[in-house]
């Protein structure tokens, strides 16, 4: 169980998890992805030159005031490697900025974004890496190019349909 398929409206993206050495983050992200709790919500969050982020519950309906605050219910414990950044093509564990307040929200770096690692500077950040795309990165691209509106919400739905485990 170390593949995730994303199948969404854009295309599919293939992810490797690493489940060897982000047991609890990537676990915890193939629970969730086996009980269905990914499927029909969005990528609520789009940012060109930066990230994509979805694994909202809350993006499941049409109220977009509540896009971004929706979890599982609880948070999981940080995990932070050495040698795992936030580089182009990574998936990382979302959070509030607090310590250990990651649960289902993920995003997808476009770029280099060694600044969201734990050891680098500015060390405000610290967000787990637990993953990367294997193929699909050009449906990853395209959904950075949606049109996008408040809250850099894509006015179009980019919705995952379903995460397969693998």
């Amino acid at each position: 169980e170390k593949t995730v398929i994303f199948k969404t409206n854009k295309g599919d993206i293939t992810i490797e998890l690493f489940t060897d050495k982000m047991p609890e983050t990537a676990g915890n992200f193939i629970k969730l992805a086996k009980e269905g709790y990914y499927t029909n919500t969005k990528f609520h969050r789009v940012i060109p030159r930066f990230m994509i982020q979805g694994g909202d519950v809350n993006s499941k309906s049409d109220n977009k005031s509540s896009y971004g605050t929706g979890g599982p219910g609880y948070n999981i414990q940080d995990e932070f490697i050495a040698g795992l950044s936030n580089v182009r093509g990574t998936i990382s564990m979302a959070n509030t900025g607090a310590p250990n307040s990651g649960g289902s929200q993920f995003f997808i770096n476009l770029v280099d974004n060694t600044g969201l690692d734990f050891d680098k500077p500015p060390l405000t950040s610290s967000h787990p890496v637990f993953g990367a795309v294997v193929s699909g990165m050009d449906v990853v691209d395209a959904i950075a190019q949606v049109q996008t509106g408040e809250n850099n919400i894509p006015v179009e739905a980019v919705v995952i349909e379903s995460v397969e485990v693998k």
